[in-house]
């Protein structure tokens, strides 16, 4: 073969290559209406008299040769498998268990879960949950129909700013932001996930206003930058990382001016932190998923497993979710379901192999706080935490399966310097 032609062909093999990797993200408003009572926890939840911004559905799918991946994000406290087990079933084109659904966990959303409401009925509405369900999926499914040859940028930073504090210990939180860029053909960004450790309870559920708190303008400021459509997944927030909306004389500033401060200053800070990420051309992606028991031995937790829509015959003694792990070029990620500690967050985050490692929070389930067994109950401050998570061993049993998963399957491709 002559030096041109050969020349020619391993150029077309290249941007074969490149063209292999696809990424394509869409959105779904979900926002009730009429508005319907919000929850910050359980119970019955709040009366609501106004909304401030959307609440939104995003999923981004992401598809290298015959795997593909979509990942999702719903503005609700959580988002429990029952219900993403519907949206899962009406995809196509994506393996179910390849199909992460997590909640951005603001406190101004409708009920997903079913809480008792104190006089044996809830303040869920079913009609609206199917609604949700649908649009997911009809979210995922467009996401699915407009995959794109795509390059990604992906960072690690720490975030700078008043943007988030342990509410128990003020330092001990994470505050690095993972970032993962999806670029088009012509190198224009078209999406941006942040993945980040915090509590959007700026407004919090007694203010009466539905909204994605600071989730809202965070999506707002990456699309007026340039950065595509936004997408936010939490990270190991519990015990308990929240907005750092503190001023001075001892409140908290619950206004949407400060979701707007917040938001707007971490989709900047994550916009700073991709911004010179150098491009993944044709980054390898893989999905492993594995199925997780955990023991339920608060007795709060088991009386509301026994109590919620579709659970009276529950087997309260324990319950089984679904943990992931994705390669996605030089990043790697694992998926909690349910608010982790920052200092488990902190441990799986330096167990894992990628270059950049992330923890997708409240993924495919939300079953409380997840804490150590030396920590459980263990102060006055984590009386709360312990109450309302399954039990001491939950920590446990997710670290040593999560670092089975991570072990038993190949390290992410390092990106090498030029």
């Amino acid at each position: 073969m002559k030096p041109l032609a050969f020349l020619f062909c391993l150029m077309v093999a290249a941007l074969d290559a490149a063209a292999d990797f696809r990424a394509g993200i869409a959105v779904r408003v979900v926002t009730p209406d009429p508005l319907l009572r919000i929850i910050g926890g359980v119970g019955a939840g709040n009366v609501v008299t106004n909304k401030a911004g959307d609440l939104t559905v995003r999923a981004l799918v992401f598809a290298d040769g015959d795997t593909r991946v979509a990942i999702v994000s719903a503005d609700f406290l959580g988002f429990p498998a029952v219900l993403g087990d519907r949206v899962r079933a009406a995809v196509k084109g994506i393996p179910p268990e390849n199909i992460l659904i997590g909640a951005t966990h603001t406190h101004s959303a409708p009920d997903p879960y079913g809480f008792p409401d104190g006089t044996g009925g809830t303040g869920s509405d079913p009609k609206f949950l199917q609604s949700v369900c649908a649009r997911m999926a009809e979210a995922i499914n467009e996401a699915v129909a407009k995959l794109q040859p795509a390059q990604l940028k992906i960072a690690t930073g720490e975030a700078k700013g008043k943007i988030a504090y342990n509410y128990y210990a003020d330092q001990l939180y994470d505050p690095r932001c993972h970032v993962i860029q999806a670029l088009d053909a012509s190198g224009k960004p078209f999406a941006t996930l942040v993945n980040y450790a915090i509590h959007p309870e700026v407004l919090g559920s007694d203010a009466g206003v539905c909204s994605p708190d600071l989730v809202g303008p965070l999506y707002d400021q990456i699309a007026a930058q340039g950065g595509g459509t936004g997408i936010f997944m939490n990270s190991a927030q519990g015990g308990m990382v929240t907005a750092d909306n503190r001023q001075p004389g001892g409140h908290d500033a619950r206004t949407w001016a400060e979701c707007l401060r917040i938001g707007v200053l971490l989709a900047d800070e994550a916009l700073r932190i991709v911004h010179d990420a150098t491009p993944q051309a044709a980054p390898k992606l893989l999905c492993a998923a594995r199925k997780l028991t955990l023991p339920v031995d608060s007795p709060l937790m088991r009386e509301l497993l026994k109590l919620m829509p579709g659970a009276a015959n529950a087997n309260a003694e324990s319950v089984t979710t679904q943990m992931n792990l994705v390669n996605l070029g030089n990043a790697q990620i694992l998926t909690i379901p349910g608010e982790a500690l920052p200092n488990i967050g902190y441990y799986l985050k330096r167990k894992m192999r990628g270059q950049h490692n992330l923890l997708f929070g409240l993924t495919n389930d939300a079953y409380g706080y997840i804490l150590t067994k030396e920590d459980y109950d263990s102060f006055k401050r984590y009386a709360y935490v312990s109450r309302t998570s399954l039990g001491e061993r939950t920590g446990e049993i997710l670290v040593n399966e999560a670092l089975k998963l991570v072990g038993e399957n190949p390290k992410p491709e390092p990106l090498t310097a030029k």
